[in-house]
């Protein structure tokens, strides 16, 4: 009786230690990731248009480096618009150098495309140029 309550008792502890390291994951670091894709921003934009399904497929959750012309910066928010197409959300606060028109490379990663604002959604996004 006493073995099979040590082995019931081992096996919920196993078991407690499973779920606890599947729930409680470490939170990925995007800035040491690999880059999957290194595209422009004109490039991911049009795959969303001509097919949204393949081209989440393809980017979403992804750690890409993206290319463009900075549109807007908001310096508060750490938000770059790029190109009118793609908005950023940085990680670190955004250099005073960078200013519209500039052209800027950004790695992160994809969150979406927001159909009704017609642009591409990217977060945990460092400034590489």
């Amino acid at each position: 009786m006493k073995k099979k309550i040590i082995i019931v008792l081992l096996i919920l502890i196993v078991a407690a230690f499973a779920v606890y390291k599947f729930l409680y994951k470490e939170h990925r670091d995007i800035a040491s990731e690999d880059v999957t894709y290194t595209e422009t921003v004109v490039q991911v934009f049009d795959a969303f248009q001509k097919d949204a399904q393949k081209a989440n497929a393809k980017y979403l959750d992804k750690t890409i480096e993206i290319s463009g012309n900075i549109t807007n910066i908001d310096p508060q928010n750490k938000l770059i618009t790029v190109d009118e197409k793609l908005s950023a959300k940085c990680t670190n606060s955004i250099p005073n150098n960078l200013k519209p028109q500039n052209s800027v490379i950004l790695k992160g990663r994809v969150v979406g495309y927001d159909d009704l604002l017609g642009e591409i959604q990217m977060d945990q996004c460092t400034i590489k140029k």
